[in-house]
């Protein structure tokens, strides 16, 4: 038996969720004031091929250390991985499916924004093999693209995602809501015009304010004002309405898809699989000898380069996580998706069942449900609650 086959025996729905290479591109051309991700404006042009030599390192030793992997998808964030060139895309791709045989079906997604000079390398992003593309539209109205900080019109967005359509076999594209100043009437309105556009996939995420950005400043402030609690759930039901009506049920809390046509490398992540992270700030999850590993890389994009450069890797954090850790990372993956959780598997990965109490309880205020398999989903009553119902469940 090898190493891996002693591994699959005894966390065999690690190997059934997939393996994944996610590789982080942390360039921007400015940083949106409700942005938190690892992002980074440079004034000068960026030494592509510094960095791809530089990922091309990193991957050799991920892939020295998960041997015997398929990869089941890659995908490109940021950042802006449009920024870069569709010969660096290439060279990227080539790296990892050179490290880590790619399934038949391998998808191979990268992010872009709806700029003009962005959405004219389109074609060749498709010819250098991504076959998925997941926009940054973020709103279908022009002042509140300008509030949000975004560089595009709505007139590019539309044509963007019309260019993306006629492209790639697959595409998504994003939106946000809870907008300060949005109302559910004009939600509703902008719903539809989205659905119009969309093709198999939507991701829509309610705006939140998050640390250390300019949004967070400006709401400390008193400038900026976000839709109260009970509008927010208003136009979090508005969007199940109509993305379901339109045939795009939410398969996760903020991704809605039609059946076979969710991400397949973001379900690795809430399916709790495993997935090499590459680039300044990625992380990743991986088995080892020792079982799961939490990892991380250096933030700083230049700080990253010379690590890698110098020792071979940007990992600041590589470190086994306890079986408790893995039951609380399981649990506030699984639970966003509709599908849920398995309370056997969790059983197996923290070493402990679900307390009885706490779904008894859960469910019988209409947050939960259980089904006979022993499978426990958030109901949409429960959706917007959903962080304090794995805070329970985890207690």
């Amino acid at each position: 038996m090898t190493s891996r086959d002693s591994l699959a025996s005894t966390a065999s729905a690690d190997v059934d969720a997939g393996f994944g290479v996610y590789v982080h591109w942390p360039f921007c051309l400015a940083k949106c004031p409700y942005c938190d991700f690892n992002s980074h404006v440079r004034a000068e042009p960026v030494d592509e091929a510094r960095f791809v030599a530089a990922f091309k390192t990193e991957i050799a030793h991920r892939a020295a250390m998960t041997k015997n992997r398929r990869a089941r998808s890659i995908f490109f964030g940021g950042g802006t991985p449009s920024l870069m060139k569709p010969q660096t895309v290439q060279a990227l791709i080539d790296a990892v499916a050179a490290a880590w045989p790619l399934e038949a079906d391998a998808e191979i997604t990268l992010e872009a924004n709806p700029t003009s000079v962005e959405a004219g390398r389109f074609r060749g992003y498709r010819a250098a093999g991504v076959n998925r593309l997941s926009i940054g539209v973020q709103a279908l109205d022009d002042a509140d693209l300008k509030a949000l900080g975004r560089r595009h019109s709505v007139a590019e967005a539309v044509e963007a995602v019309k260019t993306a359509a006629a492209i790639f076999p697959r595409y998504s594209f994003d939106l946000i809501y809870a907008r300060p100043g949005q109302s559910e009437a004009a939600w509703r309105a902008e719903l539809r015009q989205a659905m119009a556009m969309a093709g198999e996939h939507l991701s829509i995420y309610q705006l939140t304010i998050e640390p250390d950005t300019i949004f967070e400043r400006l709401w400390k402030a008193g400038k900026l004002k976000t839709p109260d609690e009970e509008l927010g759930r208003a136009l979090f039901d508005a969007t199940q309405e109509i993305a379901e009506a339109h045939g795009l049920p939410a398969y996760e809390v903020s991704n809605h898809a039609r059946p076979g046509a969710e991400c397949r490398h973001n379900l690795v992540y809430w399916r709790y699989g495993e997935y090499a992270g590459i680039g300044p700030g990625a992380h990743g999850r991986i088995l080892g000898r020792d079982g799961r590993r939490a990892q991380a890389t250096e933030r700083h994009p230049e700080m990253w380069l010379a690590q890698v450069e110098s020792e071979g890797h940007g990992l600041v954090e590589n470190a086994p996580l306890t079986a408790e850790e893995q039951g609380d990372e399981y649990l506030l993956m699984g639970l966003r998706l509709r599908e849920g959780i398995d309370g056997e598997r969790f059983k197996a990965l923290s070493g402990r069942p679900l307390k009885r109490r706490q779904i008894d309880d859960l469910a019988a205020e209409g947050f939960i449900a259980e089904d006979a398999a022993g499978r426990i989903r958030v109901t949409p009553a429960g959706a917007p609650l959903l962080d304090a119902i794995v805070a329970d469940l985890a207690a």
